[in-house]
């Protein structure tokens, strides 16, 4: 039975193909789930039309992405983090934390499972890390932890306390 794929199927082909399938394998797994129809020429041409289209957009958003990779490329990203014992973040750089301050300096959305870190960094240094924009494109980034001076923590800490107060304030001027 001749059908035409609408999805990649691993061992039967790729989607917009035509196949030569058994009886069974087309009425019991492929077409009952949709992932084949079948081959009419009125079937293949509008199979054949949405391949186009599909290949169209994905040239315009490589094109996209390729635009990205620049913006991307060799920025450096600084975080400042407070020091434990030991030599050792405070809690962790995290990929979302990345992906934040990426975001942040190009202006543009970038997604956490699109930063290649294999773990949370701990320690303060300089980093590189890869983006995963598509398969062949990756820029990479320098992201550099340091260390929270003792000045930037009291004046933190001021601040919360400041905000605390003001917070306490608003509480005993609703209750009045």
């Amino acid at each position: 039975m001749k059908i035409v794929l609408l999805e990649d199927i691993q061992g039967t082909g790729r989607a917009g193909e035509i196949k030569e399938v058994s009886k069974g394998y087309a009425k019991n797994f492929l077409l009952p789930r949709g992932l084949a129809l079948v081959a009419t020429s009125a079937v293949i041409k509008q199979v054949e039309s949405r391949l186009e289209k599909e290949k169209l957009e994905e040239s315009v958003g490589r094109e996209k992405l390729v635009e990205l990779a620049q913006q991307i490329e060799g920025k450096e990203i600084h975080f400042r983090a407070r020091m434990g014992g030991g030599e050792r973040l405070f809690g962790s750089i995290t990929a979302a934390d990345v992906a934040e301050e990426l975001s942040r300096a190009i202006g543009s959305v970038v997604d956490k499972k699109k930063i290649d870190i294999e773990k949370p960094f701990q320690q303060t240094g300089s980093y590189e890390v890869a983006v995963k924009l598509a398969s062949d494109i990756r820029p990479k980034i320098t992201v550099v932890i340091e260390e929270e001076e003792e000045k930037e923590k009291r004046q933190e800490k001021k601040k919360r306390k400041a905000k605390g107060k003001e917070e306490q304030e608003v509480k005993e001027e609703k209750k009045d």
